[in-house]
């Protein structure tokens, strides 16, 4: 097997190691984030090591990466981004306990030890919550009737989803449109929303060019949000809208990603006078997405909000500049 592309040695690690599962690791904010928030969390010197999969890897290589987390002792756990669901599906009989979110959606963001078991976790629909309510409140949905168009059906979407149909009505938008280059993750999807079933309306597009994605936004009440929820713009140059894009009027513009060339973002910049929009990064995202993965791996009360919360956002944005 080749695991060249990964840069990683899967040596035994020498000292206590947290882990980044992704695709392009080491261009993250995380790598110079990572060690200051160790020194001011009480973890000390405790490095951060990448390991980079190929989108939608052979099953072989997360089975391989699954197993060096598993059986290395020095190895706490880490993040898994990109591969959330591909890295399940293809090394799920290695994990012990699987938390109730993974196994709804069939998904781990998160790898974890307890008393010598492998944990895997789903922490998207608890972060993107979270993300999701600092940028807009739950009452905005009910007193502007705006809806919310998710581009890529990946675990972002599937969580962000989870998350707002767990919401009561006036705490979600009255529609959410979905749509994926391909149908297969749009039935996944389908099948886990008919588990939570709250009687949200859904509607699923099969898009498999950018200009399918254009047609979406013409449908989309003033104040809607439009997220990039690919890896377009940081995993893989682009966007999923045209330049012919529209975005709809008092919209919001959220891209996922915080990092790379962004075209998304820079889309939603060119409209913002015109449409009157608000553009938000992944940076939100970012934070509380780390936060919860290094409490649950390192067994630690992190909050959410409040000054120290404050405080890891301050470290985070010193070391990213």
């Amino acid at each position: 097997m080749d695991l060249s592309h990964t840069h990683f040695d899967f040596l035994p690690a020498k000292v206590p190691t947290f882990y980044f599962v992704g695709v392009t690791t080491g261009q993250s904010g995380i790598m110079k984030v990572f060690p200051e928030w160790a020194k001011h969390l009480g973890l000390g010197e405790t490095p951060i090591r990448g390991i980079d999969c190929r989108w939608h890897d052979d099953p072989a290589v997360y089975r391989e990466v699954v197993k060096y987390l598993k059986a290395d002792p020095l190895s706490r756990g880490g993040l898994v981004t990109t591969h959330k669901l591909d890295l399940l599906s293809a090394a799920r009989d290695q994990f012990d306990e699987l938390d109730p979110y993974a196994r709804l959606l069939g998904e781990v963001s998160c790898i974890s030890k307890r008393e010598g078991r492998l944990w895997g976790h789903a922490k998207d629909p608890i972060t993107s919550g979270l993300s999701l309510r600092a940028i807009v409140p739950d009452a905005y949905w009910r007193e502007t009737g705006a809806e919310m168009f998710l581009v890529g059906a990946g675990g972002s979407s599937l969580a962000m989803t989870t998350y707002l149909m767990e919401q009561p009505a006036e705490a979600r938008p009255r529609r959410i449109v979905v749509s994926n280059r391909s149908p297969g993750r749009l039935e996944e999807m389908k099948k886990v929303h008919g588990k939570i079933n709250p009687g949200i309306r859904v509607d699923y597009v099969h898009a498999p060019v950018p200009e399918a994605n254009d047609a979406v936004l013409p449908t989309l009440p003033p104040g809607s949000l439009v997220a990039n929820a690919t890896g377009l713009g940081k995993d893989a140059p682009g966007s999923p809208l045209t330049a012919s894009a529209v975005f709809p009027k008092k919209g919001i513009v959220w891209d996922f990603n915080y990092r790379g060339n962004l075209v998304f973002l820079e889309q939603g910049r060119a409209q913002r006078e015109a449409r009157r929009l608000r553009i938000e990064d992944g940076w939100v995202y970012f934070i509380h997405g780390w936060t919860r993965v290094i409490a649950e791996v390192f067994h630690l009360e992190i909050p959410t909000s409040g000054p120290e919360f404050d405080r890891l956002c301050g470290i985070a944005a010193r070391a990213r500049r």
